[in-house]
């Protein structure tokens, strides 16, 4: 498979090397230096693109290999939530393919379905109350994280007691906290606590380095290769 590398930072190096391990070609770099390579050839000749950048540049980075006609793989977060209608539009019927995952560890996806099945459970037990905590390297820039997000989304879909999430301190009952920390060069920490009166119920998912991440979206883009066309999520990829 031919690969497209679109930012080369430290996960997109990590992709690299990962995809030329998986025995993959890495058939073109795009970063902030060589935007005119959207067009070249060696792009279009991608299979995949993966989009690791930031907030600022990945919208326009999607919208370009479309243009290209190139799938995409993106893992670039605080941008989503305001394209989100437009992406599933411009991939409507296949005309355009993107799998966009605020996260692709599959540990990741594991803590997922286990924080679904809690807030499924946590709806029966009022008594208890919930927020979050998410801590990330002091290069992150969009806080709370786009996983911190996912995972409020689905205890909101689940807790009929919290009704949106807020930043910090939740100044209401039917809001959920989410605290967000920025310190050293931190992965990724991950904690939702429910508490009441009685007793404390603490899960947590911990990165031990972005390589979880890397091989993720290697997998996502090995997958979408294989016919998957349209708006895709990690749901599609690690379906529990």
């Amino acid at each position: 498979m031919k690969i497209a590398l679109i930012g080369y930072g430290k996960m997109g190096h990590m992709i690299g090397d990962i995809a030329r391990e998986r025995g993959h070609e890495i058939a073109c770099i795009v970063d902030v230096d060589n935007q005119d390579d959207f067009n070249s050839a060696a792009f279009k000749s991608a299979d995949v693109a993966i989009e690791f950048t930031a907030p600022t540049v990945a919208y326009n980075n999607v919208i370009k290999a479309f243009g290209a006609g190139v799938k995409v793989v993106s893992g670039s977060t605080g941008w989503f939530n305001d394209h989100e209608a437009e992406m599933k539009s411009l991939c409507e019927g296949g005309k355009n393919t993107l799998l966009w995952s605020s996260n692709f560890s599959l540990g990741v996806a594991i803590f997922s379905a286990v924080n679904k099945y809690l807030a499924k459970i946590m709806n029966k037990y009022p008594v208890y109350d919930v927020d979050m905590t998410e801590t990330h390297h002091v290069h992150k820039l969009d806080a709370p994280s786009g996983t911190a997000i996912t995972l409020a989304e689905q205890i909101l879909d689940n807790l009929d007691r919290k009704d949106k999430w807020v930043k910090e301190t939740a100044g209401k009952p039917e809001e959920l906290s989410i605290h967000s920390i920025r310190e050293g060069e931190v992965p990724g920490i991950h904690s939702i606590h429910y508490e009441s009166e009685a007793d404390e119920i603490t899960i947590t998912h911990s990165a031990k380095s972005r390589k979880g991440f890397a091989l993720g979206a290697v997998l996502a883009a090995e997958f979408i290769a294989t016919g998957k066309s349209g708006f895709l999520t990690i749901n599609d990829l690690f379906n529990f």
